[in-house]
């Protein structure tokens, strides 16, 4: 199975760029997920939606072509991680490859979000995108870890 993680480049502090690394490298070869990072859209004069737009045209240059597009967004589904784990096994199934996509400082592009195959949300909170890198990184080792009855997840 092949994951990409898109995201807005917000200078992503070192703690959170280590755990994100320490998860994408626990993966299996049969696993590729690896993280792509596309320049933040200068705030100076632009209007909320041109910048969006702006980043959403680099993200969509980021997503590997064919790549099933799943955006992080507040209202996006609210899944339980063994759920998650089930998406991530039919998508795998079906011989999906999927990107996921962590949108700007103004969020992502309403024209971007309609192109998404499914909207999930990791919090009813406001995540830090730092953090939202962490936790979905986290999120898909442990999906992985159920799907293959690893002792990582022992709920």
């Amino acid at each position: 199975m092949k994951i990409t993680i898109v995201a807005v480049d917000l200078r992503s502090p070192a703690w959170a760029s280590t755990a994100v690394e320490d998860y994408l490298t626990r993966f299996p070869r049969d696993w590729k997920v690896e993280l792509k990072t596309v320049k933040e859209e200068p705030r100076h004069g632009q209007s909320k939606s041109d910048l969006m737009a702006a980043e959403a045209d680099r993200i969509r240059k980021a997503i590997p072509k064919g790549s099933l597009l799943v955006t992080l967004d507040e209202r996006g589904k609210d899944l339980t991680t063994v759920e998650f784990a089930k998406k991530l096994s039919a998508w795998q199934d079906s011989g999906e490859s999927v990107a996921f996509v962590i949108g700007g400082t103004d969020g992502i592009d309403p024209a971007l979000k309609q192109e998404s195959r499914m909207m999930i949300r990791l919090s009813s909170m406001t995540l830090p995108h730092a953090l939202a890198r962490v936790i979905l990184s986290e999120q898909i080792y442990r999906a992985w870890s159920i799907l293959n009855n690893h002792p990582y997840h022992r709920a």
